[in-house]
């Protein structure tokens, strides 16, 4: 695992345990060498894990549309700042760049990113882990709906069982560490694109 992408809040949300748990991930990162990707920003839990990351003396990479960059969110001290016209062309970048996912709490954006990752994985087009960081339970009503997903008949149990849940960051990086993709996509592999 040389680089892992994390998607979260351009906020810190209303509890102070989101931001704390942002800044230890990014020094997890930099301890065990993994280079952070991630959208470019410097606010909220985006600027903390990028701060976290670069302070520990880890490499941040940051993956920013030009029109964000024109209302100054951009983190003029990363290690590298990749400009990209469009989210989709971000997202694709970032996909490009890593070797699997974190999830942080945030709002639409994070789980927009996050259910793009987790479907193409599902179609096969990635093996990379996809991983939940599920701070103070953050996650826990999201987890319920998409177990109803399966159990509703709208979502297979290999597909939901490649989600990698975790609120303790040890056993989180273990499990990614140790993922292994389904053998099998849902319906097509990348050369048939």
């Amino acid at each position: 695992m040389k680089r892992l992408t994390v998607f979260c809040g351009s906020s810190n949300g209303s509890d102070k345990i989101f931001a704390e748990e942002a800044h230890k991930l990014g020094k997890k990162f930099a301890e065990n060498k993994i280079e952070l990707v991630y959208g470019g920003a410097n606010v909220g839990l985006m600027g903390v894990i990028a701060d976290s990351v670069l302070e520990n003396r880890g490499v941040a990479i940051g993956v920013l549309p030009n029109f964000l960059k024109k209302v100054e969110v951009e983190y003029k001290g990363l290690s590298e700042l990749i400009l990209v016209d469009s989210m989709h062309e971000r997202k694709a970048k970032m996909n490009e760049l890593s070797d699997g996912v974190i999830t942080l709490p945030g709002g639409f954006g994070t789980l927009e990113e996050f259910f793009e990752m987790l479907t193409w994985a599902q179609l096969g087009l990635h093996k990379k882990p996809i991983a939940i960081y599920n701070i103070d339970g953050f996650f826990d009503d999201l987890l319920l709906f998409i177990k109803s997903m399966v159990i509703k008949g709208f979502l297979k149990q290999e597909n939901y069982d490649m989600l990698i849940v975790s609120d303790d960051l040890d056993l989180l990086f273990e499990k990614i560490k140790n993922y292994k993709a389904p053998t099998v996509g849902k319906w097509i592999n990348e050369s048939q694109i």
